[in-house]
């Protein structure tokens, strides 16, 4: 009798483990998408090299807008605050994309040039007026600039190892072509220009 007790004991031991090992799973599946939700589980890390990346094109995207600015208010070349207007108006667009894309992938932005940007430009750019400004901001910012953003940003669209990161950055060599076309070409005017000024 004591014998038929213990194995029914067993019995219902194991039925009860049975029954609560698919509770359990539910359970478990059921509060998964809501801590995904919360933002409990972590998101995969970026490669260093993809985020560094990032980090370097906002920068670069910041110093070209701030200079911009500055040129849209000291340019004395129509030509020159119309390339100006662009490269607000462009930069800024990317700008946004950039951060949209950032905040995917958990990378934290910086929200201004970097300090050796800022202090070329303050040299570059502060103390020149009228056409002196103008072949300054056309060959630091417009070609010089250019030629370095494209530079990483071909490298970034052919070894980069996020797939979005990679992508972006294809997308966007096209229209950075175009700016340093755009600026190689206001350059020689520019400085026609100025070459003239200064032999009279």
């Amino acid at each position: 009798m004591q014998h038929r007790f213990h194995r029914s004991l067993v019995a219902m031991a194991i039925a009860a483990v049975s029954l609560a090992t698919p509770l359990a799973f539910a359970q478990q599946q059921a509060t998964a998408p809501a801590a995904r939700a919360s933002g409990d589980m972590k998101m995969p890390a970026m490669p260093r090299s993809d985020a560094n990346f990032m980090k370097q094109a906002a920068e670069n995207g910041h110093a070209e807008v701030e200079a911009s600015k500055m040129a849209l208010q000291k340019a004395s070349h129509p030509e020159v605050k119309k390339f100006a207007q662009q490269m607000i108006d462009d930069h800024t667009k990317v700008g946004q994309e950039l951060t949209s894309l950032a905040s995917t992938k958990g990378v934290e932005l910086p929200s201004e040039p970097s300090l050796v940007q800022k202090g070329k430009a303050k040299a570059m750019l502060d103390t020149a007026e009228g056409d002196k400004f103008d072949q300054r901001y056309v060959a630091s910012m417009g070609v010089d600039a250019h030629e370095d953003t494209l530079k990483l940003f071909r490298k970034a669209a052919k070894d980069a190892k996020d797939p979005d990161v990679k992508a972006w950055a294809a997308k966007t060599v096209p229209a950075l072509e175009h700016h340093l076309q755009m600026a190689k070409a206001l350059d020689a005017q520019v400085n026609k220009k100025g070459s003239k000024s200064a032999s009279k």
